[in-house]
């Protein structure tokens, strides 16, 4: 029979009481990470995404969906459990802040894959980590006093509540009073069976509470708003809005093993024979037998992708210095596109290499770098290699796992890839070998290569945090010294002096007149408080503004004879490079490509209205401009007429947003699936 024996108080009290702390530990943990979300929540300050009680309810059940499992555990395995559980979590919730602070995306799995980079990324790191994110830790602190609190109460030892997460030892002085050990002869449900039972119903319990929770909520939104969130391109933010942070990752942890060890996605014999007739056209669309065709055959190229190297500040001045001197020197006999988009994703840098020398869009998640390094695209270098005897080779002066392109590059057809351990790192600056003298450097390689060559060259000196030593500070940022743009600014300047001495380093080597050379920037800058670039201009600045401002990039091309030379705003974008290079060296590009042929039509009325879509489904046909919401909603979007600069009829860009999003499906489609290669063989 039952024994116990007590001084105050009944039995029933204390049982209770220590009911209530076995769970305890298990509110509280729960209670914490859903705080942990709300902040991370009101951090992002994404457009048309809120956080109802819909979305409280999902963000608890995921909760309880991460965590069922330690109520399974006896008490002290359940307590270390939940508290590894919350460690993990709070580093994932930071992670993603820290990442969507400069990305504006959250982490994926692909991105995780590459977590060697993230010691690289040091300096860009520190600089996005903010005061108040101490919040995020809060729960550990309230924890430990309450653990002291409780120790001092208690007097320490064997009579500490931890005896409660054991299960064992002496109950005394709770409440002023003691009982002592109960038996549990003669009574079968104090018995260790029954523990072990109550634990596994109990987390059965919570696993059903929080299945019923989160998929509950998220059914209803597909249903309604939400319809196709699983089958078509939603950015990540997007996904969520509906799912929450965790159950994004649950998601894209899903979608990951499914491509990678459940055989990857299908495509069904009839949406190839669609994306084979889309490719057809496209083609049709790049074809132009005009003058510009061929005419600039077996000339060098060299094609320089410029770190963060935005657009709004191309001939511009501050303190009275031109920020760009070099570049808007080389307007005046280039082809200058002022309306220029990157169209990259979250694989940033690597994107906007893929994109321009592929002519496809990057991928929503990852890089297509890491992912399919080995897939079949037809890339710029390898077509120059085969069908006009060019040598190429690809310039970089950083590691050369970092994008994971010691192999994409090998794939890509490069013959060659100078990275960081074939330059004298005899000029040490900022992540690895300034600029200057990595093309000084570089030029010094291709003076020497067989001719034509191409060169691809990726810059370094303006990557965030864009710290440069006081000695490579030529810039008097007047009102913005020691703020990061003040910073930005420095570092673009000293890119444009580098990109002034390579031009000259060209025509002493001879090489100026046998060249074609691209300059375009890879992406925008991560700076995206509103004030500090209405503070630049002098003026208020719209949501078209700022979205133009953070997704523009320049895009400058020199021709041998220095032919053509002017500014043309007609929209263009990376995926657009590849094509147009083709047509200049008489190669058709009868390609599986997506960009458009910017020679096809130069100047002409037709060139505003090529469609250039970027990979968050935003687009621009010249005539107007649509930005999508952040719940991905397309009536929740805005519809800009480009000629009054003021919001129109969202069906005004129904038609075209339809058509965007159909040739991100295809892209995706190519890559993922590698159809390339599968229309390789029918062939």
């Amino acid at each position: 029979m039952l024994r116990l024996t007590s001084h105050r108080g009944g039995f029933g009290n204390r049982f209770r009481l220590r009911l209530q702390y076995r769970h305890f530990v298990y509110f509280f943990f729960v209670a914490a990470i859903f705080m942990k979300l709300v902040i991370l929540h009101n951090n992002l300050h994404a457009r048309y995404i809120d956080m109802n009680l819909l979305d409280d309810l999902i963000a608890i059940g995921s909760i309880l969906l991460a965590s069922f499992w330690t109520l399974w555990l006896p008490p002290q395995g359940r307590s270390i459990a939940l508290g590894v559980l919350n460690v993990l979590l709070t580093v994932l919730i930071f992670a993603d802040l820290v990442y969507y602070r400069y990305f504006g995306d959250f982490l994926t799995v692909p991105v995780l894959l590459q977590a060697g980079q993230v010691g690289d990324l040091g300096g860009s790191i520190r600089e996005l980590i903010r005061v108040a994110d101490l919040w995020l830790i809060a729960d550990w602190a309230v924890w430990a006093v309450f653990m002291a609190v409780r120790r001092i109460r208690h007097g320490g030892g064997n009579r500490h509540p931890s005896g409660w997460l054991r299960g064992t030892g002496s109950y005394s002085n709770m409440g002023g009073g003691s009982f002592s050990p109960i038996s549990f002869s003669g009574t079968s449900c104090r018995t260790l069976g029954w523990r072990r039972f109550r634990r596994l119903y109990t987390g059965i319990g919570v696993f059903v509470l929080g299945f019923v929770l989160t998929l509950g909520p998220i059914r209803f939104y597909t249903q309604t708003w939400a319809v196709g969130l699983f089958e078509n391109n939603w950015w990540n933010v997007s996904l969520y809005n509906v799912t929450g942070l965790l159950g994004f990752h649950y998601y894209d942890a899903s979608r990951y093993l499914k491509e990678h060890l459940g055989g990857g996605q299908t495509v069904s014999a009839e949406e190839q024979e669609e994306i084979r007739q889309w490719f057809i056209e496209a083609s049709q669309r790049r074809h132009a037998d005009n003058a510009l065709f061929g005419k600039y055959a077996g000339s060098n190229v060299i094609v320089i992708q410029a770190e963060a190297f935005m657009n709004f500040m191309i001939g511009k001045t501050i303190s009275g210095q031109e920020i760009t001197p070099n570049f808007n020197k080389l307007m005046g006999e280039s082809l200058y596109f002022s309306n220029f988009y990157h169209q990259t994703g979250q694989g940033r840098t690597s994107d906007a290499d893929f994109s321009s020398n592929s002519s496809l869009h990057p991928l929503p998640t990852g890089s297509v770098a890491v992912r399919y390094p080995h897939h079949t695209f037809d890339v710029l270098p390898q077509i120059l290699k085969t069908q006009a005897s060019y040598t190429a080779d690809a310039f970089h002066a950083y590691e050369g796992s970092f994008w994971n392109r010691n192999n994409m590059y090998q794939a890509m057809g490069y013959d060659r890839f100078y990275s960081k351990k074939d330059f004298q790192l005899d000029e040490p600056l900022g992540w690895s070998l300034g600029d200057k003298s990595f093309f000084r450097q570089s030029l010094t390689i291709m003076a020497q290569e067989k001719q034509p060559f191409y060169s691809f060259m990726i810059t370094l000196s303006s990557h965030h945090p864009y710290t440069l030593p006081a000695g490579s500070q030529e810039l008097d940022t007047g009102e913005f010294k020691g703020t990061i743009f003040g910073d930005y600014l420095q570092a673009v300047h000293y890119v444009d002096a580098a990109l002034g001495e390579f031009v000259e380093g060209l025509k002493q080597e001879g090489l100026w007149d046998h060249t074609i050379l691209a300059f375009y920037g890879d992406h925008d800058n991560s700076i995206t408080d509103k004030a500090v670039y209405e503070q630049f201009f002098g003026e208020s600045l719209s949501e078209l503004d700022m979205h133009q401002i953070m997704n523009q990039v320049p895009l400058l091309i020199h021709l041998p004879d220095g032919q053509h030379a002017g500014v043309y705003e007609e929209p263009a974008g990376q995926l657009d490079l590849t094509p147009s290079l083709l047509h200049l060296l008489g190669i058709s590009s009868d390609y599986y490509m997506m960009g458009n042929n910017l020679f096809a039509d130069l100047g002409s009325d037709r060139a505003r209205g090529r469609l250039v879509v970027l990979r968050s489904g935003a687009y621009t046909d010249g005539e107007r401009y649509y930005i999508p919401s952040d719940d991905n909603l397309f009536t929740n979007g805005s519809c800009y007429d480009l000629t009054s600069r003021k919001v129109t009829e969202i069906e005004a860009c129904r038609a075209k947003h339809e058509e965007a999003m159909n040739r991100l499906r295809i892209s995706d489609e190519i890559i993922t699936s590698d159809l390339i290669a599968e229309f390789r063989k029918e062939n």
